[in-house]
């Protein structure tokens, strides 16, 4: 009797655990998902001041990356985005950066570096959002991809490496 109470224990904690763990990972993915769909309906300005509204990319393979022009490693990845972002066009990809600085400094580094993909303007208060899309920390850069139907897919804390980012999307629009 003792073994068999033992078993029955063990496979109610274990089945308890399986529970609420399946139910954290869909309270995450509810918070991401409500991000997503707030990410999406957010209209903020370009660098000269032209509002844009993020779902003018719906039902594209949206890539968006936080970054700001003090940020080394959001710098030096900016050059393969733009490579990958001509790569993939064809394909139904957009990246789209969201500088977290000011519409002066981001003006100045899009003339300076060119990118071949819209820049556009957010404020500190994004960081909420990006919090709710998994950025904890609050770090930059920070990338986030969106599935064609406005899902999250994949989120990145820290800079990409061009072939990596490269066989994901390649992975995605297969």
């Amino acid at each position: 009797m003792n073994r068999l109470a033992n078993i029955i224990l063990i496979a109610v904690v274990a089945l308890t655990a399986a529970a609420a763990g399946y139910l954290v990972n869909q309270g995450q993915n509810s918070s991401g998902a409500t991000a997503a769909r707030q990410l999406l309906a957010l209209t903020l300005p370009d660098p000269k001041g032209s509002a844009q509204s993020l779902q003018q990319w719906q039902g594209k393979l949206l890539v968006v990356n936080f970054w700001a022009t003090w940020c080394p490693p959001c710098r030096e990845e900016m050059p393969g985005f733009s490579r990958l972002q001509s790569k993939f066009a064809g394909h139904g990809v957009q990246f789209v950066g969201i500088g977290i600085d000011s519409a002066d400094k981001i003006q100045k580094f899009s003339v300076q570096t060119p990118v071949s993909y819209p820049l556009l303007v957010g404020s500190p208060g994004l960081m909420e959002i990006i919090g709710q899309l998994g950025n904890n920390a609050g770090g930059l850069p920070y990338t986030v991809i969106l599935g064609r139907d406005g899902s999250l897919q994949k989120t990145r804390l820290g800079a990409w490496q061009e072939s990596d980012l490269e066989k994901v999307l390649g992975d995605m629009v297969r």
